[in-house]
């Protein structure tokens, strides 16, 4: 018999906390609260645990730890927890390893605060442990969509004169650059829920977009789609909601978004109205299956000028530079670290027969979760993103022709996997999780 509980803690950081890795301004005022939401099933073997937390980033050591924490407390193995952060700019970006190099050149706390995450870590995984003795039976699953509409566009834009440029941001106050089309996205927001008989415990719902209306202040916000999330658990109290955000590496919300405060509600209506939807056409199941693997990805370092191992840790230890361009450069070297321990990626893929969630890696492009629907037309696929967020960007090898690497410095240096070579090993272990056969190259025809 498969069994569910569900948990929710508070990760909100303390005031004076780096928010985006340190590059914009620290934790100055909490708008509302940060959670960590998520569910733990069990009777397939040892519990699987999915989790989104309310965080920019949780990447290298720092998720390695939040897997291997979180296992603990569920009686499970790293392998088998989805931690998965949503986003949203004005909240943490976890990385233990950078701000240790940052600690040694006299940056202590830029980056982050390892024991405010060890704290908060702790609480967590307290609320998994305390939500086992509650675990209800369940008997079926339900899958529901609905479009979401004026949310998402894609970064990628085509003016009138032909041009061709990655300059859309998650704010455009240029309302003629707003008029042009959304672009590639995918509209459809997806919900898994989790059924004891006619009784719904947990909804899973997910939409690729980055969550952001505006940031940068110290203004501690879960953004519209928390505010939406939170709406939908006062609609439905008993019913656990947990939300993820989809593959939105290059899918931001600034075609219906210049910024205003005022857009954050607005926003978040229509991404509630797209997950009530979802619900109210939710087609039930019985649950009698329960899989998980994890499929192997080697994402290559990226070398090329200005990313070499030499240059990051040139830019971490000269004083002249601004701090946000050293504390990137530790991201940097962090990751170096990783592959240099001999330590990979995984696609983690929890099968639950006619539907399949994997969470993919870091700032991973929406083509990417496309391909993996166009790869299982005959599943509910549920293709999360900002699972391990060490490579940062994972654009798709047209998207680099395209020029997405030449953009400002700021973005340029937030992609440490080598993006002319990191699509086939993309598309290599998508096929694996989906199970499909045949050469990568099947699979980059236009959506």
């Amino acid at each position: 018999m498969f069994k569910l509980s569900h948990f929710a803690a508070d990760v909100t950081p303390p005031l004076g906390h780096g928010l985006l890795a340190g590059v914009i301004e620290p934790a100055r005022e909490i708008i509302d609260p940060l959670f960590a939401h998520g569910i733990v099933l069990s009777g397939a073997g040892s519990p699987i645990v999915i989790v989104g937390v309310d965080w920019c980033e949780i990447r290298n050591d720092a998720h390695e730890r939040w897997r291997l924490v979180l296992a603990e407390a569920a009686g499970t193995v790293p392998e088998r927890v989805l931690v998965s952060s949503l986003h949203q700019h004005d909240t943490p970006v976890m990385d233990l390893e950078a701000q240790r190099l940052l600690d040694e050149q006299g940056l202590a706390g830029l980056f982050c605060d390892p024991e405010f995450n060890e704290r908060t870590l702790s609480h967590v995984a307290a609320a998994l442990r305390d939500s086992l003795s509650s675990a209800r039976a369940v008997t079926h699953i339900g899958t529901g969509q609905a479009r979401v509409e004026n949310v998402a566009s894609n970064r990628r834009v085509e003016t009138p004169d032909g041009r061709v440029s990655f300059d859309r941001s998650a704010i455009v106050p240029e309302a003629e650059f707003r008029a042009l089309p959304e672009g590639l996205i995918d509209p459809w927001l997806k919900t898994l829920s989790f059924w004891d008989g006619d009784e719904p415990l947990a909804a899973v719902s997910c939409f690729a977009v980055h969550p952001i209306t505006y940031y940068g202040q110290g203004q501690v916000s879960s953004d519209y789609v928390g505010l939406a999330r939170a709406r939908r658990q006062q609609d439905l109290p008993a019913v656990a909601q947990v939300y993820l955000t989809g593959c939105a590496g290059d899918v931001v919300a600034g075609k219906y978004n210049d910024g205003n405060p005022a857009n954050r509600p607005v926003l978040a209506e229509r991404v509630y109205t797209a997950m009530r939807e979802a619900w109210e056409t939710t087609r039930k199941q019985p649950l009698d299956r329960i899989d998980v693997r994890n499929v192997p990805l080697d994402l290559p370092l990226r070398s090329s000028p200005g990313f070499t191992q030499e240059n990051q840790q040139k830019e971490l230890r000269d004083p002249a530079l601004p701090n946000s361009t050293r504390a990137l450069a530790a991201t940097g070297l962090s990751w170096w670290k990783r592959h240099g321990d001999g330590k990979r990626l995984d696609i983690p893929v929890v099968d639950f027969g006619s539907a399949r969630l994997l969470l993919l890696p870091g700032e991973t492009f929406v083509q990417y979760q496309l391909w993996a629907q166009r790869m299982r037309p005959d599943l509910f696929v549920i293709a999360v993103g900002y699972g391990d967020c060490a490579p940062g960007y994972v654009p798709t090898r047209q998207a680099t022709a395209d020029g997405f690497d030449q953009r400002r410095r700021s973005i340029k240096t937030w992609m440490w996997a080598d993006p002319e070579r990191s699509e086939e090993a993309m598309l290599t272990a998508l096929a694996e999780a989906m199970e499909v056969e045949g050469a990568p190259g099947n699979w980059r025809r236009k959506t």
